[in-house]
């Protein structure tokens, strides 16, 4: 094939297929029942700590978390927003006492749904 100035050129073939993927498209890392399933939280992970500070009946302040895990104070707020909130659904309050927030996971609805998504899920 002539790949000179003026033709037509065509890209080499990669005798193993493509080597990146095209838009939308996805490499598959083997087949689906050999992929990681997510599973609960285990024991002895820094989530697991905060977790279990966070469930304190007296709560716990970010320079608690901050001692416990060795975070910097900006990765702890961020656990929260994406990690408690997010992703777990927790409620999380929080309360200040003195100088010192107070952080604590809430059971404030008693774990009913709340009447928004009964009304969307009946619809």
């Amino acid at each position: 094939m002539n790949r000179a100035f003026g033709s037509i050129w065509i890209p080499p073939r990669w005798p193993w297929g493509n080597p990146k993927p095209s838009y939308g498209q996805s490499r598959g890392k083997g087949p689906a029942s050999l992929q990681r399933v997510a599973t609960s939280t285990r024991s002895g992970t820094k989530r697991e700590a905060v977790l279990t500070l966070l469930r304190q009946p007296k709560g716990t302040t970010i320079a608690a978390i901050m001692k416990a895990t060795g975070w910097q104070r900006h990765s702890v707020r961020g656990f929260f927003a994406t990690v408690v909130r997010k992703r777990l659904k927790l409620k999380l309050g929080s309360k200040q006492i003195d100088a010192n927030r107070i952080y604590q996971i809430t059971d404030a609805d008693g774990g009913e749904p709340s009447p928004l998504l009964s009304k969307r899920r009946s619809a």
